[in-house]
């Protein structure tokens, strides 16, 4: 029996056919007897084959194991082997249609001797399970319908085994998450152009977050133009040389306007030699020694812009080096630098050919006729600032511009040379010219924008008339303290070219002009942005014609229906309801002007328009003009004739004529637009002073859009300027200021009601007034009671 036992189990392993365990023979079979007790190697194998059939210990979430794999036929040492059934039970080889496979094993059972096991009634074969299809909790070879459950939930049959029992589950190891970190992933490049957008104090204040941060802000990158012109008051000197030292090479612009915390750091750490690249390079108003100016200009020779202005320690040797380093220099400035003189000057303007500015105010030596000459002779400059140079003269001017032994024309008598390239001349306070040194800028300054001569005495009225028809692009001129021009150099300045393009002009302290040369100025040239005209002899008409000017030139801000429909497009100043300063006038010390030309500038300022449009809309037809089918009326109206009964007359009642009453004229239909227009551009004006803080106030409720608190104040101060000349007023205006400061007096002492007598007493022909009628007259209370007075008379 053990024999037979142990081949059944071997046969099992060895996919021999399908048998039944002994041990679960049913009472219906003819060979019942007990099991018997296992020793040794069988009772190892049949342990075997109970853990690989149990169903309760099949890992239903695990992967398969490879000695199970569906993919080829099914083994019998994973099925437990059914009891036995009677021929009424259904067989289990047709409910497993798509979980087995078409093929049979055509081998022959072992098992067909063997006691207590029946046979089935058909040869079976071994199967093919494709277990992807099969749920977890369900058997693989019997359907859950035809299963019994058993007290542990288990239904017995033959389990899925999907590994062996002594696998484990093999887990993945999970790949940490890489730490995010967007600042240190930044490419370095975008890292310096978000710092690009930092002020310099910010990126100073950057360096002290850590090291990275400490190098990164102090790149050279970032410092290829250091201007400190807006924050030179708020660095330290100690981080300014850092930078300065650190960026050297990289930075391109340095402006050191007005940086005196650097005054013992000139030398520390090499800053005057790490700069090496510089284009632009501006030491004004520093506190610097000789030898480091030189070893700046020494280390850079790519220097274009130079600003020496104000530098005690620039000398006459700077401008050497400048010479001689320096060839691509355009721009210079060594105004207010009183150890230079036109020897120095001369270097320069011979080695640099490039030369289109130069700013050399108070500076001696421009009486000498070679440099003169010299920059005739290389007529590169566009600007020449020679403002408080009292040594330059009318000989060197006109060696400036017409040369020396120039050819002269016989028949005009002028020097035939080439037109200067000069746009800006400023002569400023240059006591050694006359008019006969001026005379030289008659057509030989075509290109001249801007003009600058006040407080050059002996100018004549001749000169400048022969000089502004040959300058159509004069833009800018300055005839401040001229004494001896009059209204003439206006009005030829009002018919010249430049007429339209004039935007600056200043006339102050010239006490002959007044309106007859101002008014034409005004209405010629539009396009004015400037206009100082202080201690002349100009009235209120002036300024009534500059107020008038301006509502010309200048579109208006339009807004119709809370929307902005047009603006100032060509100007480019209007911005919705704010308008822009567009004129500045000058006007104070001027004792024609009263407070009614100010008063009309104001005006203009808050000036708004209102307009209203009206436009006739289309007519509805009958039935919607009686019954709009919106309105609630009319759906009940029509309900209520439509229920109602119809009366017909009685026939033997002659017919009534029926007619129509005449229907009265619809009214056209009406749409009202409202258009309101604002000023675009206003006047600023500057005028007496005790009229300053009123106007002063006005443009600045203006200039904030509000319009109707700037009208307001602009009424009461009118009301209140009117109210002081009537007061100040000789004669009547003494009674009358005298008699309103006793009404005032007599009303506050009225009580609010009753009646009662006055004692007053007027003055000449003020006695039958208001103030009483003799002695005894009524009171101004009107009828009112007075307060019981424990004086007499007040006048008495």
């Amino acid at each position: 029996m053990s024999n037979t036992v142990a081949e059944s189990v071997v046969d099992t392993q060895t996919n021999t056919g399908p048998l039944q365990d002994t041990a679960t023979a049913t009472p219906s079979s003819p060979y019942t007897e007990q099991p018997l007790k296992l020793k040794g190697r069988q009772r190892m194998l049949a342990g075997l084959k109970r853990i690989s059939s149990s169903q309760s210990l099949a890992r239903l979430s695990t992967t398969r194991s490879r000695a199970y794999s569906g993919n080829g036929r099914g083994s019998v040492s994973c099925m437990s082997l059914p009891s036995t059934q009677s021929l009424n039970t259904p067989s289990l080889a047709t409910s497993l249609t798509q979980e087995l496979s078409a093929g049979y094993s055509t081998a022959p059972t072992s098992a067909v001797s063997t006691p207590g096991v029946q046979l089935p009634l058909f040869d079976e074969r071994a199967r093919v399970r494709y277990l992807s299809t099969l749920d977890g909790k369900t058997s693989a070879a019997v359907p859950t319908d035809y299963r019994p459950a058993t007290r542990s939930g288990l239904t017995p049959g033959i389990p899925e085994v999907n590994e062996d029992y002594f696998s484990r589950p093999v887990s993945k190891p999970q790949q940490k998450t890489r730490d995010f970190n967007f600042w240190r992933d930044l490419p370095s490049e975008l890292k310096m152009e978000v710092l690009t957008y930092l002020e310099p104090r910010a990126i100073v204040r950057c360096s002290l977050v850590s090291k990275s941060w400490h190098k990164m802000c102090f790149d050279g990158q970032l410092w290829s133009i250091l201007d400190t012109a807006d924050f030179y008051q708020d660095i330290p000197a100690g981080a300014l040389v850092k930078i300065i030292t650190s960026a050297g090479p990289f930075v391109r612009d340095l402006n050191l306007r007005g940086c005196v915390q650097l005054r013992e750091r000139w030398h520390a750490k090499g800053l005057s030699d790490a700069c090496t690249n510089l284009e632009n390079f501006s030491l004004e108003g520093c506190r610097i020694d000789r030898s480091s100016i030189h070893n700046f200009l020494y280390s850079n020779t790519r220097l274009v812009h130079v600003n020496l202005s104000g530098l005690a320690g620039a000398t006459n040797f700077s401008m050497k080096i400048i010479a001689a380093n320096c060839p691509k220099l355009q721009h210079l400035n060594v105004s207010w630098c009183n150890n230079i003189d036109a020897r120095g000057l001369k270097k320069v303007v011979d080695a640099c050919p490039d030369l289109k500015d130069l700013r050399a105010g108070e500076v001696r030596g421009w009486d000498d006729l070679d440099l003169m000459q010299d920059l005739f002779v290389h007529n590169s400059l566009e600007r020449l600032i020679l403002m408080n140079c009292d040594s330059l003269t009318d000989e060197s001017l006109t060696t400036l511009i017409e040369g020396r032994d120039s050819e002269v024309d016989f028949l005009t008598g002028r020097a035939i040379v080439p037109p200067r390239k000069l746009k800006h001349l400023d002569l400023t306070r240059c006591r050694g010219i006359t008019d006969q040194g001026l005379r030289s800028f008659v057509n030989n300054l075509p290109e001249i924008e801007g003009l600058q001569l006040s407080k050059c005495h002996g100018v004549m009225d001749a000169t400048l008339t022969d000089l502004f028809p040959t300058t159509p692009l004069l833009s800018h001129l300055d005839l401040e303290e001229l004494e001896d021009l009059t209204n003439d150099t206006l009005l030829c300045l009002a018919h010249s070219p430049c007429s339209k393009r004039l935007r600056h002009l200043s006339v102050s302290y010239c006490e002959h002009i007044g309106d007859t040369g101002m008014i034409p100025l005004l209405k010629a040239c539009t396009n004015l942005r400037s206009l100082e005209m202080d201690n002349t002899r100009i009235s209120d008409l002036v300024l009534a014609e500059a107020a008038a000017m301006m509502r010309r030139r200048t579109p208006r801000t339009l807004v119709q229906g809370g929307k902005l429909v047009g603006a100032a497009v060509a100007t480019g100043t209007g911005t919705g309801f704010r308008p822009a300063t567009g004129l500045r006038l000058v006007a104070y010390d001027c004792q024609n002007v009263t407070w009614t030309g100010v008063r009309e500038v104001l005006s203009r300022n808050a000036e708004v328009f209102v307009s209203t449009h009206t436009a006739e809309l289309p007519p509805l037809d009958r039935q919607q003009r009686s019954h709009p089918p919106s309105s609630p009326s009319s759906s009940s109206s029509s309900a209520v004739s439509s229920s109602t009964d119809v009366h017909l007359p009685h026939p033997s009642s002659p017919p009534t004529p029926t007619t129509t009453p005449p229907t009265a004229p619809t009214p056209p239909r009406l749409h009202i637009t409202r258009t309101t227009s604002y000023p675009t551009e206003i006047i600023q004006l500057k005028c007496f002073y005790t009229f300053q803080p009123t106007v002063e106030e006005h443009t600045k409720r203006v200039l904030r859009g509000d319009f109707l608190a700037a009208r307001r104040l602009e009424r009461k101060w009118a009301e209140f300027m009117m109210a002081q000349e009537e007061a100040g007023a000789a004669g009547a205006g003494g009674r009358r200021r005298r008699r309103r400061a006793r009404e005032a007096q007599m009303m506050h002492a009225d009580e609010a009601t009753g009646t009662g007598t006055g004692v007053g007493m007027g003055e000449g022909e003020e006695a039958g007034g208001v103030g009483g009628v003799g002695g005894g007259g009524v009171g101004v209370g009107g009828g009112r009671r007075r307060r019981a007075r424990s004086g007499g008379c007040a006048v008495m």
